[in-house]
């Protein structure tokens, strides 16, 4: 105990170090936490992804709810009015070309269609946990910076819907096209509904919460209540975080619209004090993050890291091709960042587990290849970051904002 301590204290003391390098040296923090997770794990084996397998999930889940929370906080509801198109067009072609090159690679390493398609599902999305956090320190306008949050919200719901959707169709034997769409349609609008509804009643009950001891965390308790309920419910948690988040970041703009029977009840928001609590919570979170996915990084297959990283090539071209099409938003640094902003993550992960539990659940192979379909996963998890890392690197003259 007392060793696990030292360890994590010594983390998130070297992640404000690293913070404070990246604001200097414009080098991001992400790669230096993610050298951390690999010197601890795969080189040292001080740690290993099984010690932390009991508790990968819920804290999985805790970060990706407080990197959408915080990011919805922060986002304008006239700034989703004017870049709902743009973000909508791009993390569609994006998702569908994702997965067929990931698809076609895959068969080609001699998987099946089947399991090809199902891979290439899994990553289809960007990691909100990672855009995120780097985005907010480039140089990029206020579209782009909406269009990128949405999109690894969104298309960590495509990913997710159609991966288990697919993993059912080889439970059942078939798969449905129109029982796939009215999946992905149903997880998101009800999640809005969910989590919009349970911001505007937070906001209402907001300064009366105040007035109880000890009210800072009280916040983030009731978004774990939504979060939990919409996932229970069979719904996105996490596009729930991010209309909770909004809501509260947009209170004004909700009072001018909601009924005129709420207009005696006055609308709160989060104080400033409040919303640095939970940028700290964030920053917490999102180091022990980048450093257990550095720790799962499966340097023992070699094979898996060979197709992780030409995966990650063909994506970033695929990327880089597809946004200079489109050819939105129109800055050159815009589309540049944009361009750089795939990696995977969060969701690829949680779900690249999921074949192989079901066959150890089963006794028996329902889906082959279910550990190299795991292993190639987070091989390009870790590329796909480190690419993106050395590409922001690389531009940080023109796309990271200069240290204050």
């Amino acid at each position: 105990m007392g060793t696990t301590l030292i360890i994590l204290g010594a983390l998130i003391f070297f992640a404000h170090l690293f913070a404070y390098w990246f604001s200097k040296l414009r080098i991001p923090d992400v790669l230096l936490l993610l050298m951390i997770g690999i010197l601890i794990g795969p080189v040292f084996r001080w740690v290993t992804p099984e010690m932390l397998r009991s508790v990968a999930g819920v804290f999985a889940s805790l970060t990706l709810l407080f990197v959408l929370f915080d990011s919805g906080v922060d986002m304008s509801l006239n700034s989703i009015r004017r870049t709902w198109r743009g973000f909508v067009q791009v993390t569609l072609f994006s998702f569908i070309l994702s997965a067929i090159v990931v698809a076609v690679i895959a068969h080609q390493m001699g998987f099946e269609w089947s399991v090809s398609i199902l891979l290439g599902s899994m990553m289809g999305g960007t990691a909100a946990a990672i855009v995120i956090p780097l985005i907010k320190q480039m140089k990029v306008s206020e579209y782009t910076r909406t269009v990128l949050t949405l999109e690894s919200a969104l298309s960590a719901v495509l990913s997710i819907v159609v991966s288990l959707s697919i993993i059912q169709g080889f439970e059942m034997g078939h798969f449905s096209i129109s029982r796939l769409l009215f999946k992905v349609l149903t997880s998101v609008l009800m999640a809005l509904m969910l989590g919009g509804l349970g911001g505007v009643v937070w906001s209402l009950l907001l300064d009366r919460v105040r007035r109880l001891p000890h009210p800072m965390f009280l916040t983030a308790a009731f978004l774990f209540i939504i979060y939990g309920l919409t996932e229970t419910l069979g719904f996105s948690g996490a596009i729930a975080s991010l209309a909770f988040g909004v809501v509260l970041g947009n209170t004004d703009s909700i009072a001018n619209i909601v009924p005129l029977g709420f207009k005696r009840h006055p609308f709160h928001s989060l104080k400033p004090e409040e919303k640095s609590f939970y940028k700290e919570m964030l920053f917490i979170f999102k180091t022990y993050f980048f450093v257990y996915i550095g720790i799962c990084i499966p340097f023992s297959n070699s094979t898996a890291l060979l197709y992780g990283l030409i995966i990650s090539l063909a994506l970033y071209v695929m990327r880089f091709l597809l946004i200079s099409v489109v050819g939105r938003p129109n800055s050159r640094i815009d589309r540049i960042v944009v361009s750089m902003m795939i990696p995977k993550g969060l969701a690829s992960a949680v779900l690249a587990s999921i074949p192989e539990q079901l066959n150890r659940t089963l006794g028996y192979t329902l889906i082959p290849g279910a550990t190299m379909i795991k292993h190639v996963v987070y091989a390009v998890i870790f590329f796909s970051i480190i690419i993106c890392s050395i590409l922001v690197l690389a531009t940080k003259k023109y796309t990271i904002a200069p240290p204050r």
